[in-house]
């Protein structure tokens, strides 16, 4: 799925990746995204080789609150 709009939604500082998707999925959950583009995300969050590629999809599909 190509996703191209972006979440309001700026990450809570000193969180590893699934803390920060906790925090990301409810926030598009308040923004009325749909449950397939938030599954698309989630999967690249889980599948990231480490935190820091995970934490970067985040930052993809946001922008600053």
């Amino acid at each position: 799925m190509n996703i191209r709009k972006k979440l309001p939604w700026t990450c809570p500082p000193h969180l590893n990746r699934y803390a920060a998707l906790d925090h990301w999925v409810r926030a598009a959950e308040d923004e009325n995204w749909s449950e397939s583009e938030i599954q698309t995300v989630m999967d690249e969050v889980v599948e990231a080789a480490d935190d820091a590629a995970g934490l970067a999809v985040l930052a993809w599909y946001s922008r600053a609150a």
